[in-house]
């Protein structure tokens, strides 16, 4: 399709298979990750030797203002596509919970969210179409014990996609989220045991976690979506929530 794409966060789990499906459409990717410089720049390589197409790879901190518009204005001129990935995840009691460790949630998750979109609203303005895609969780909506300041963070993220949609609907700019559920990656086993995610699964209707690939196509369809459809939250989760 050769439309220009930008991903953040794309070093590895959902943000790696959104940016190997985009690449299986054909189209030029613009891949960011904040440490995983040789990872993301081997991953590209693959990307551009197996599907034929332009790829670019970045190291820059999403949550950094300076690092994205530098980005934007050394780097990107001109995007169609903008898939919100970067963040992380924080567990523990809020009240063990330190003020830096808020801070980072809150710029990682939800601040490179802001950053990101003033960059490129702006191109996409110029061009008076563009596909905003911000990658968000189920706690969101619902919030989670011992994960306050990531549900929080998320929640903004789907209060800034609601808002940012009506904002530049006029400009034929659609602004739409993925809110997943517990999705098979690195990160998610970095923070829950075995144990955890066993009793999770017992929970999910669909009796499994889902796989950043299910993500990647919901992704793809989003961007492909009709440009009526903007604003929505839409769920992953297998009937979890």
């Amino acid at each position: 399709m050769n439309r220009k794409v930008l991903i953040t966060g794309a070093s590895r789990g959902i943000g790696k298979a959104i940016a190997e499906a985009f690449a299986a459409m054909g189209d030029e990717l613009f891949l960011t990750c904040k440490q995983s410089e040789k990872q993301l720049a081997s991953f590209a390589d693959h990307l551009r030797s197996e599907y034929g197409v332009k790829c670019s790879s970045f190291t820059c901190d999403a949550a950094d203002y300076d690092s994205v518009s530098d980005l934007f204005a050394r780097k990107i001129k001109d995007i169609d596509i903008v898939i919100n990935n970067a963040g992380i995840a924080h567990i523990g009691l809020l009240t063990d919970m330190s003020v830096a460790d808020w801070r980072k949630v809150m710029s990682t998750n939800l601040d490179s969210v802001f950053f990101t979109c003033k960059s490129a609203a702006t191109v996409m303005l110029r061009k008076h179409c563009g596909k905003i895609i911000n990658i968000t969780s189920v706690w969101g909506s619902v919030g989670a014990s011992c994960e306050v300041a990531y549900s929080a963070s998320k929640g903004g993220v789907n209060a800034f996609t609601k808002a940012l949609a009506k904002e530049l609907a006029p400009s034929n700019i659609q602004v739409n989220a993925i809110a997943c559920g517990v999705i098979d990656t690195a990160m998610n086993r970095e923070h829950l045991t075995e144990e955890d995610l066993s009793a999770l699964e017992d929970e999910i209707p669909a009796g499994r976690m889902g796989e950043a690939t299910e993500v990647a196509k919901l992704a793809v369809m989003l961007a492909d979506s009709p440009e009526y459809m903007t604003g929505q939250i839409i769920t992953l989760d297998g009937g979890w929530i």
